[in-house]
């Protein structure tokens, strides 16, 4: 068979794998928390957020043992952003997001600092162990947090994750069957996840283009099917915190847990190319900074903003691949989106803050 192909085959049967592995997990993982009389908010914001973040950590864990830091590194970048473009963007347009106060508050600050500390950590080119061990202390830090943060939340949310996580049966041979998903979920993840690596370095040699550019395209998206799946679902049945919550809280595990593990199972640490420094983390941070004004306004995702955030995915996309292919459109496509597009995206995201502001302090004064 030809090595292309073959290649091509081993990142479609680790995708599927690394899909069916992260599904086990979930299932597995919040259905015994579920029986441990864990709330179901609780189940939610940790167990499922962490669980859809599995493919992820399989990938980079395994990416930082072979020496691929460009592969781990790629694959954290491209997914955080692919979370917030992609299927915020299409969840939104299926129907408008209602965004909780606790995200707009709490949840979406921590995502902008931990990107911010993930560039403070990468200015010199390596995000060593004790960085790592930093990164990592967060990730138990916002997961404490979570836990005690659930305790305060309405009704009406708790009545909605424990529909989504229904308290699962009791019994010693249940739990066996739910540690067993689990086991079985990790072992998945990780063969897929070592599928996935060869095919996309071999597919990255044969092309000629960087494991960065594999990373922050294939990879990331395949990595976060479990996302799309999981947000897609709530946004049409209505379920208004999982949908956003799923997506901001996975971009936060990223972060600190993937990013943070990675760092410290790797020997040296993982070395952060220039190409990441200069343009990729950048984006990620800016991504993740605009859903703040976004969030804001009416604390809604409405269907034009989910458009926007679509259009800029594909924009990203699309000049990844040209500038990987040295295509010289590439560079008329970086002029045309810094130089007309972001701006006007600032001006309208800027009127529409400072109209809801207004609206807000008229109807206060009313």
């Amino acid at each position: 068979m030809d090595d292309l192909l073959w290649a091509w085959l081993k990142i479609c049967l680790g995708l599927v794998v690394l899909v069916g592995g992260g599904e086990l997990l979930v299932r597995g993982a919040s259905r015994l928390a579920a029986a441990a009389r864990i709330s179901p908010l609780v189940i939610g914001l940790t167990v499922v957020a962490f669980g859809t973040s599995a493919p992820e950590l399989a990938v980079s864990v395994q990416a930082a043992f072979a020496g691929s830091a460009d592969l781990a590194i790629g694959n954290v970048v491209g997914s955080n952003i692919f979370n917030v473009l992609f299927i915020l963007g299409l969840s939104a347009l299926i129907v408008p997001l209602v965004v909780s106060s606790q995200l707009i508050r709490w949840d979406v600050p921590v995502m902008i600092a931990a990107s911010l500390l993930f560039l403070a950590f990468s200015f010199d080119g390596t995000i060593n162990r004790p960085e790592g061990a930093v990164l990592f202390t967060g990730a138990v830090i916002y997961t404490w947090w979570c836990i005690r943060q659930s305790r305060k939340e309405s009704r009406v949310v708790q009545d909605e994750f424990a529909q989504e996580w229904p308290e699962a049966g009791d019994g010693t041979r249940i739990r066996v069957s739910y540690l067993l998903l689990i086991v079985a979920g990790l072992i998945l993840l990780g063969g897929g996840s070592r599928l996935l690596i060869e095919g996309s370095v071999a597919v990255a040699e044969s092309f000629g283009v960087s494991e960065l550019v594999i990373g922050l395209t294939i990879v990331a998206a395949g990595t976060s099917l479990p996302e799309v799946v999981t947000s897609l679902v709530a946004a049409m049945r209505g379920e208004r915190d999982i949908a956003v919550g799923n997506v901001v809280g996975s971009n936060i595990f990223n972060i600190l847990c993937v990013l943070g593990l990675s760092s410290l199972v790797a020997p040296a640490g993982i070395a952060v190319s220039s190409t990441a420094l200069k343009l990729d983390i950048p984006v990620m941070i800016t991504v993740a900074a605009a859903c703040l004004p976004i969030f804001l306004t009416g604390h809604l995702i409405s269907r034009w903003e989910g458009g926007l955030f679509f259009f800029y995915y594909l924009a990203y996309t699309t000049y990844m691949v040209l500038n990987a292919t040295s295509n010289e459109l590439s560079h008329t496509l970086r002029d045309v989106m810094l130089a007309f597009v972001l701006p006007l995206t600032a001006i309208t995201l800027g009127v529409t803050v400072w109209r809801n502001f207004r609206h807000d302090a008229s109807t206060a004064k009313a």
